[in-house]
């Protein structure tokens, strides 16, 4: 199960959102939870409060933003948003913030980062339509059951959760079949377009870290102020004023994280501006650039790309494993797996047993791991006996690749849940060695590849909230 069929997004939060959907944090609260971008637009953004007024401001609850919901607060192109449905998402993306212990910006301009989202989605997926895209019920179902998997529940418990939380199963149902639409025009609007030429890997490789960020993980934040394609020189100035005025912030000793839910445009706002964990390959070279003298904990300069404008702060740095990206010597792992994946037919406790019953008879020699594999596994792999190959670190997400990790030589571990079902590992043998160049080659492409698509992903989403119509109704 390797990279390219079980690949870790790379967007934090994308983390969002590239494979099936993401986990819930909050089960109920998918739409808040899969927020896309919000490009700046003038009539949208609010001015970075004074310092007395902000604090003023912040004392009042946030739910005092509620608006009775039958008025429409907005129009996107000849669809409406009501003030309902904008009470709900505000809800979900409180509870979220408390969660993550991020203390929520005042109630007005929570609203206004709030509906600007909505209008962004609302956006999507009226581009879906119009494209053609459908998505089905039984794709519904399928994204549901992971939903339940990836929460340890069941189908029946995942509804009674998302009931009792006030959402509704409906809506949860239209909720998932919208960011499915989403992901779907993603696809045929970015990820199949870009291209990666090997004149472009060249450049990629030469211009990889020799310094500290080499074979460095670090953990950034961002303040997006974003500007619209073809940004005139008010609508420049004005951002970079507003950037200007949230670093001044930030040196009085406003939290970071506050601040980009209050003003970043960015889709991981709602999460106080966190890109995740990422290699510098996996990061924008601007902000390479920028973090590469910082210690934990400090900000850069307001930064300028085509997207707008930038506050990046380092939360910290750390030592990562060796990738393939480089020709350092890393350890290479032969495994075979057997999956299961639960679905209406076989429930979780069923896999479980079956792979405990697997387990069992391998161990006791009582059955071949690999006939077994092609008996019961559903991955592609299950012709090869389940054999994976040689897997470099990073193939594989995170659940699998520590079991793996943890296992010796002809070991089999305890069945293993990750998003794509319940595993059995067998480790066959282990090897260090250097990536060959077509390996550091493939890499590097996957990593350039999903670089751009997330750049041309935020253009892509600037250039539609441009040319989308929109009709405040807002009050305030």
């Amino acid at each position: 199960m390797l990279r390219h069929l079980l690949l870790l997004s790379a967007s934090g939060a994308r983390d969002a959102a590239r494979t099936v959907i993401a986990p819930l944090a909050l089960v109920a609260g998918l739409a808040g939870l899969a927020v896309a971008a919000a490009p700046g637009t003038a009539t949208a953004q609010a001015a970075v409060p004074a310092p007395a007024a902000s604090a003023a401001a912040s004392a009042a609850p946030a739910s005092a933003a509620l608006r009775p919901i039958d008025r429409v607060v907005a129009v996107v192109n000849s669809e409406a948003i009501t003030a309902g449905e904008l009470a709900m998402r505000l809800k979900t993306v409180e509870k979220q913030l408390h969660e993550q212990r991020i203390e929520a910006p005042p109630a007005d301009v929570l609203e206004k980062q709030v509906l600007e989202r909505m209008i962004v989605d609302r956006a999507q997926v009226q581009a879906a339509r119009e494209a053609g895209i459908r998505v089905d019920d039984a794709q519904v179902d399928r994204a549901l059951a992971t939903i339940a998997q990836e929460n340890h529940l069941t189908l029946p418990q995942l509804r009674d959760r998302v009931e009792r939380d006030g959402t509704g199963f409906a809506r949860l149902r239209e909720d998932v079949r919208e960011e499915l639409l989403r992901r779907r025009l993603r696809e045929r609007e970015i990820d199949n377009r870009v291209q990666v030429s090997d004149a472009d890997i060249d450049a990629f490789l030469a211009a990889q870290p020799k310094g500290s960020e080499a074979g460095a993980e670090l953990h950034v934040a961002q303040i997006l102020l974003a500007l619209p394609e073809g940004a005139t020189a008010e609508q420049i100035e004005r951002q970079r004023q507003r950037g200007e005025e949230v670093i001044r912030q930030l040196q009085r000793g406003t939290d970071f994280a506050r601040l980009a839910a209050a003003f970043s445009d960015a889709p991981e706002a709602m999460s106080g501006g966190s890109l995740g964990w990422r290699t510098a390959e996996r990061l924008p070279q601007l902000f390479v650039d920028a973090v590469a003298r910082l210690e934990p904990g400090q900000v850069s300069p307001l930064l300028r790309s085509p997207a707008g404008f930038h506050v990046v702060k380092l939360l910290d740095r750390r030592a990562a494993a060796p990738q393939a990206v480089s020709s350092a010597p890393v350890t290479q792992t032969h495994a075979r797996h057997i999956l299961i994946r639960p679905n209406e037919l076989v429930t979780e406790d069923e896999a479980l047993r079956r792979l405990h019953d697997i387990k069992r008879r391998v161990e006791a020699g009582s059955g071949d791991f690999a006939e077994l594999a092609r008996q019961y596994s559903v991955d592609g792999s299950a012709g090869r006996g389940g054999d994976l190959g040689w897997v470099y670190p990073g193939d594989t997400v995170p659940e699998f690749e520590r079991a793996m990790n943890a296992l010796a030589p002809g070991q089999i571990s305890e069945p293993v849940r990750t998003p794509f079902g319940v595993h059995l590992i067998q480790v066959l043998e282990r090897r260090t060695d250097t990536a060959s160049p077509d390996r550091v080659r493939q890499v590097a492409r996957q990593a350039l590849r999903e670089r751009r698509i997330d750049e041309n992903y935020q253009d892509w989403l600037r250039q539609l909230r441009d040319r989308t119509y929109v009709e405040y109704k807002l009050e305030g």
